[in-house]
């Protein structure tokens, strides 16, 4: 078996108490947490791997991961 390197586009969200949630768009049921963004990460390499070790044991295809655009909208309110 040959090892295979796969690179997934995860979105770190700030949490008002500390910390950061962590999100993959191309495998949605990824939501993890860490304390900071060194663990946050590692959480998130962990929840990657054993998702597509699952798919990959039911024979599932594994997404691609299109590398996301990351924009920012600024609106202006009414008073």
């Amino acid at each position: 078996m040959v090892d295979q390197k796969r690179t997934f586009a995860v979105v770190l969200e700030p949490e008002e108490q500390g910390g950061f949630t962590v999100r993959v768009p191309s495998l949605p049921e990824i939501v993890t947490y860490g304390e900071n963004e060194t663990e946050a990460l590692a959480m998130a390499e962990d929840a990657i791997r054993l998702v597509l070790e699952d798919m990959t044991a039911r024979g599932e295809p594994i997404p691609e991961s299109p590398t996301p655009r990351l924009r920012q909208v600024t609106v202006t309110m009414a008073a």
